[in-house]
C-alpha cells in the first residue's frame, strides 16, 4: 500500500499509522528491498524508506509546532532573492543567493514540504504574475523555483547504470538534468555527436522519451508534480531540437 500511493497519499498513511513505524517495521521493508528482483523495484524501496523516514521525522518535529503554509515556505524559498525594499530583479546581482535558494529548495523537498499545496501555490504564482505583466523578475524567479525543483526530484533516481554498465545516453541526460539551464546549451553542443559529443540525437531523443514515460507511471495522473516533471524534460527536448538546428545548419 505504501510503495503504491503517491506523494500526499503517503504522507497521510504515515501521518493516520505513525507507531506502526517501529524496529520491525525498518527490518522488513529491509529485507523487502534486498530481495527485489529488479533494480527499479530496488530503488522504490530506497525511496519509500527515505520518504517515510522523512515524514516521521516532520511530524515529530513538528508536532508542537504550526505547520508552515505554502506560502510561508514559498516566502522563505525566496527570501535570498527577494528584497522588500527593492524591485524584484533576475538574474540576481550576487550568483550567491541562487545557490542559498537551491540549498532551501532541496532542504525543504528532503523534509516533504514540496508537495501539491507548494506546487500549486507556486502555479497560481506564476499565472497571476504572467497576468500582471509587469512583473517580468518574479515570472521568472518563480519558474526558476519550479526548474530547481524539478532537477532535485529527477535527480534523485538514476538510470545511467546497467550493471556494471554505462549508459552514455541515460548518463548525458542526468547530467543536463543536473544542471542550471543556462548550462545546457554548452552541455548539448559537447555532448551530441552533431557537435562535439558521442551521443546521438536519436539516441538522446529515446531516453528523453523513455523519462517522460517513467515520470508518467510513477507520478500521480493529472498532478502538478507530474506536469513539472515532465514540461522540465520536455524543455530539455525543445533545447536539443534548437540547439541541433543551428548546429545542423553551420554544417550545411
Amino acid at each position: 500500500m505504501l510503495r503504491d500511493a503517491h506523494a500526499n497519499e503517503l504522507q497521510k498513511l504515515v501521518a493516520e499509522n505513525v507507531l506502526a513505524f517501529n524496529e520491525s517495521f525498518w527490518i522488513r521493508l529491509a529485507a523487502r528491498t534486498e530481495t527485489c528482483k529488479s533494480e527499479d523495484d530496488k530503488k522504490d524501496y530506497e525511496e519509500l524508506a527515505l520518504s517515510v523516514m522523512s515524514i516521521v521525522d516532520r511530524l515529530v518535529h513538528k508536532t508542537n509546532e504550526k505547520i508552515e503554509s505554502s506560502t510561508d515556505v514559498l516566502k522563505e524559498i525566496l527570501k535570498p532573492v527577494v528584497h522588500e525594499a527593492e524591485e524584484i530583479s533576475w538574474p540576481p546581482r550576487d550568483p550567491e543567493t541562487l545557490i542559498l535558494m537551491e540549498n532551501e529548495i532541496n532542504q525543504r523537498e528532503q523534509e516533504g514540504q514540496l508537495d501539491e499545496g507548494f506546487l500549486s501555490e507556486v502555479n497560481a504564482q506564476l499565472r497571476q504574475a504572467k497576468e500582471d505583466e509587469d512583473k517580468p523578475g518574479l515570472e521568472a524567479m518563480l519558474q526558476k523555483v519550479l526548474q530547481l525543483y524539478a532537477s532535485r526530484v529527477l535527480s534523485k533516481r538514476s538510470y545511467a547504470k546497467k550493471g556494471s554498465k554505462v549508459l552514455k545516453a541515460e548518463e548525458f541526460l542526468e547530467n543536463i538534468i543536473r544542471a542550471p539551464e543556462e548550462e545546457w546549451n554548452r552541455l548539448l553542443i559537447n555532448g551530441l555527436t552533431v557537435g562535439k559529443g558521442e551521443v546521438s540525437p536519436d539516441e538522446f531523443y529515446a531516453v528523453i522519451k523513455k523519462r517522460i514515460e517513467r515520470i508518467l507511471i510513477r507520478t500521480e495522473g493529472g498532478s502538478y508534480q507530474q506536469r513539472i516533471l515532465v514540461e522540465y524534460v520536455k524543455g530539455i527536448q525543445s533545447r536539443t531540437e534548437e540547439i541541433i538546428q543551428v548546429l545542423q545548419g553551420k554544417t550545411q
